[in-house]
This record gives structure tokens, sequence and C-alpha cells, in this order.
């Protein structure tokens, strides 16, 4: 090769080294392109691919990137092609082309070009490497920014002194597990990413979002947005049918922190200790938006102690049954009873209001169900072999239980270790509204139907009941809600009055047991009367009371002079 050439060639390796060499931030890729036309030019090629996969097997399937950074259009042959397999198993190929009508390659040119070419080939595979994995580490497998890269996100921030200011919020989309069900799981993943993509035009690049995985996402946006943001909580309108126009309103609840100069913080996790327990007392107490705060904190470390107390309560026993009876209001007889369970610690009672809703944040109340329900079988045990008139005692079990496939094998296990007659226990259960829940409910009411064990539905009318809950399961027994109970002075003529009379019917027209809760006075004992509803429970006659007091009322007609006035 001519020495002008060569000392062409040696310019132009020279340049390519140097742009290949240095920092990504001083990078010109305009330049790049244009000093690879340039190569191509001198040594007469026509075009130039570089392809890349992440491993062999992507490589036979075809799914890679295919990149062609210069073709002059003249077509032609491969006349070099070089595949290179790193250690990290990535697969590099390249391929240049001259056109048909080209002088062909010289050897020492032939050399000339491989050396290059492998050189830029080593460059390139660098660079996608780097960018496939900064692609694994700050997304999840499904494309959404994942945990680290808000973590990134937030560290910048620190590093920068611009972590105040800031709106942190842990988010959960309401009741996504019966999208899924109803819409089916193709459309549960585009109301998802829709959802998720919404955000990421809000905040553009002011702020980020991250998925936790499942329905669970983590915000990140400066105080400025916090009103817009907030407010799309409560529901946004998402199209995941474009053809048919089909439509749903996507809202969740969400744990939420507001960054102050008096937060001190210096680390990213900071941020996650406050958040996370804010949209779990979301999540289990049904509320939209929790704020965390002093107050919050104060009510996290009460939970932790009552958590704590809690698993001793049960080793020492502490936790007994009160019964409530349930009288007829014909004969003032004791037919019934519910079981309430009542906290004693170091001889002071802990009210049920300070337990019962910690509990039900998680399976702890599970296990208070089925403790409570082993106390009252030992208890009916007890009755059955000293001769008493043994009535039936109902045990509220909490909606929690719908998540254990294992529950009628519990209840039957505590029944039958105790040998008694199925006949004597009553199983309430409350209402419920998701389509997933109904169908767990259905199916443990059925199961208990089977096995002889009565059900009944608690609350009937306190919230979203409907005649599908009472038509589709088989209960025993419909427990009317106090709130459907009318005062004395609207008896006459209130909706309350007419809505309590129409499910009363109802119940009774369908063979139902009928009982009604929260009875307070002797008018509307007279109501139950008139009604055709027999057994009423409430404070007219007795609230729950010991065991060792409720045996006292288990013979005769303890409430008579209650019931004829």
């Amino acid at each position: 090769m001519e020495k002008e050439r060569l000392d062409k060639y040696y310019e132009l390796l020279e340049k390519i080294i140097d742009m290949t060499c240095c920092p990504p931030q001083e990078f010109d890729r305009d330049k790049f392109i244009e000093l690879l036309r340039e190569f191509a030019v001198f040594f007469r090629l026509s075009k130039g691919v570089s392809e890349f996969y992440l491993n062999p097997l992507k490589e036979e399937e075809g799914v890679g990137e295919i990149m062609c950074d210069y073709d002059n259009g003249k077509g032609g042959h491969p006349v070099v092609q070089i595949r290179v397999v790193p250690p990290s198993g990535v697969v590099m190929k390249g391929t240049l082309y001259m056109a048909d009508d080209e002088e062909p390659l010289t050897d020492e040119e032939y050399r000339m070009v491989e050396m290059v070419h492998r050189h830029l080939l080593a460059f390139i595979a660098r660079n996608r490497l780097q960018r496939t994995v900064s692609q694994f580490a700050f997304t999840d497998e499904d494309g959404y920014n994942n945990r680290r890269y808000l973590m990134r996100h937030i560290h910048h921030l620190i590093y920068d002194g611009e972590q105040y200011g800031q709106v942190a919020a842990c988010i959960n989309i309401k009741n996504f597990g019966a999208v899924n069900h109803e819409l089916g799981r193709k459309n549960g993943d585009i109301i998802l990413r829709k959802y998720y993509e919404y955000y990421l035009n809000e905040l553009g690049d002011k702020g980020v979002i991250s998925r936790l995985g499942g329905d669970n996402f983590i915000l990140f946006f400066p105080m400025e947005m916090k009103d817009k943001i907030l407010e799309s909580f409560g529901g946004i309108p998402i199209v995941y049918d474009e053809e048919k126009g089909s439509k749903i309103t996507i809202s969740s609840r969400a744990g939420v922190y507001f960054t102050t100069k008096d937060s001190e913080l210096t680390k990213p996790g900071q941020i996650m200790d406050k958040i996370y327990p804010a949209v779990q007392i979301a999540r289990n107490n049904s509320i939209d938006l929790v704020v965390y705060d002093q107050e919050m904190l104060k009510r996290r470390e009460h939970l932790v102690k009552i958590r704590k107390q809690f698993a001793e309560g049960i080793a020492k026993k502490e936790i007994v049954p009160f019964y409530q009876p349930k009288v007829d209001v014909n004969t003032g007889e004791v037919v019934g009873a519910e079981a309430l369970a009542r906290w004693f610690k170091d001889g002071q009672m802990v009210m049920p209001a300070e337990f019962i809703p910690i509990l039900e944040m998680n399976m702890d109340i599970c296990t208070l169900d089925l403790y409570i329900f082993d106390r009252v079988c030992a208890d009916i045990r007890k009755w059955i072999d000293e001769g008493r008139n043994v009535p039936r005692v109902s045990v509220n079990f909490s909606r929690k239980h719908l998540n254990d496939p294992d529950l009628l094998g519990h209840i039957l296990e505590i029944i039958n270790r105790h040998e008694i007659r199925r006949k004597y226990v009553e199983i309430e259960l409350t209402e419920t509204t998701s389509d997933v829940e109904f169908k767990e409910l259905t199916r443990i009411v059925f199961g208990l139907h089977r096995e002889g064990i009565r059900t009944s539905v608690d609350d009937f009318g306190n919230g979203f009941s409907s005649l599908n809950l009472i038509r589709s399961i088989p209960w025993d027994v419909v427990k009317i809600d106090r709130s459907l109970l009318p005062m004395d002075e609207d008896r006459d003529e209130s909706i309350t009055t007419r809505m309590y009379r129409h499910v009363v019917s109802m119940a009774n027209d369908i063979g139902m047991e009928c009982v009604t809760e929260g009875v307070e006075t002797y008018k509307q004992v007279e109501l139950l009367k008139e009604n055709q509803c027999h057994i009423a429970q409430g404070f007219y006659f007795d609230k729950p009371m010991p065991v060792e007091e409720f045996e006292k009322l288990l013979s005769g007609e303890p409430y008579a002079d209650k019931i004829n006035k």
C-alpha cells in the first residue's frame, strides 16, 4: 500500500481509537457515525451491520438488536464477517459488505479492515452490554422501573441536597384481584401497564414511579405536584379495549410521607420505613390515604405492643369468651348465645376496640377466632357433662378466614376433639362484596352445611347486602344489624321500619331463622313480635357476661318479666 494511503489509514485508526476510548459523557455519536462513513468509503465498503444477542439461544431465535450505521444503498456481498462470544455469554456479530462492481480488498486491506472491525465490535458490545446491565438492574422482567431505580433517584437527590420538599407515596391498587377475575389476566395486564404509564407521563422528569411487584407502586415527586397526584389516587379512567371503548376506573390506597428538613434524611431506606407501614395501615383498615406522622408512629408502636401482648395473652389464657344471650321474645327463654372475646390483662379489661382492629390487620384475628371457638366448645362439653340445658352458641369468624383452604378442617377438629354434637355450634360470617371473596364464602358455607354445622350471616343490612347473598348460599340464620332496627319514635312511619319488616318477612318466607341484634327497648321487642322475628339479642336483656353468670341463665325463663309488660 502506498505511503499516502497508509498514512490516511493510520490517521483514521487513531481517530477511531480516540473516539471509542473517550469517557461516555464526551462521546459524540454524530461524529462517530461520520467517522464510520469515512472509514467505509476509504475501503470501498457499501454497508456495515452489527448484531447483538444476550446469548446464543436468542441468536438462534433471532431475538436481539440489529444495527446498521452505514449504508450507501449499493448493496453487494459480505466481505468481512466476525462473530464474537466474550465470557459474559453475549453474542456480537459484524458483517461488512462491498458492492459487486468494486475492486476487491487486497490481503493487506483485508487485515486492516478486520482489525478495525474487531475493535469497533468490541466497543459496540461493551456499550450494548452496559445498557443491558442497566436495563436489568433498574427494570423488572415486565419492563417496569424497579425498586433499585427508585433508590438511585433518591440517592442522587440526597447527594445534591434536594431530598426535602418531596412526596413519597406507596400505593396499592384496590381490588385488582377482582379486576383480573372479572376482565381476565390479559386485560388486567393492559390496565396495570396503562396505570403505570399514566404516572410516568404525569411525573415526567420531575419525579419517578417504580413497581414493587404485583399491583404495588412507589412514587417520589416534588411537593408542587402533591394535590394533583394525591387526587388521582381516588380514581383514573383507563381504556383497556380501544376497539370497544371499554374502560374502568382504577383507584388506590396510599401511604404517604412528606419530606421536610426536620426529617434529617440521609438514606433512601428511611423513606421506605415510613411509607410501607402507612400503606399497610391504609390497606388493613380500608382507608384511602394514610399520612405518616408522629401520631401514626405512636399508633404503630401501640400496634407492635398489642401484637406482642396478644401472643402472651393466648398462651396465658387471659382472653376468654363472654356470652350474650339470645332470647325468645315470646317466652323469655335463652335459646342461644353469641360468644365474644374479652381480654383481661393484669386485672384490667383490654377493650375490644383496642385490640380487635389491630388483629384484623393480619392473620392474628384467625388465631383469636379459633382460640375462642375452642374455649366455647370446652364450655359446651362442660355443660353437657353437668346435665345443663345447652343452647346453641355462635362464634364470629373474620373475613380473613376466607383465605384459609383448611378452615373447615380446623373447625371439625375442634368439635371432634371436645366430642360435642354439631347442633350446639353456629359459625357467624360477615357479608362480602368482592366476587373473589364471595366465591370463597360460598365454598366455606356449603362445606359447613354438608357437615351439619349451622351458619349465620352477620350484620345483614349493614353495608352492601343483596338478595344474592342469601339466595345463593345455604345460610341457616340471618342476623339483622341494629342499623335496620328503628328507634322507638320512628317505629311507625320511618323507611327503616319498612326495611326491617321487609327483611324479616323475606327471611321467614325462605325458611331462615331470624335474629335481631341491638335490641335495647321494650318497644323494639314489641316490633319483633309484630313482625314474627322471634329471637332478640341486645342490652335490653343483657350485655355479654362471663361464663359463670351465663350458666345461671340456662334453666327456666329468666327474661319472662322483660317480654310481658
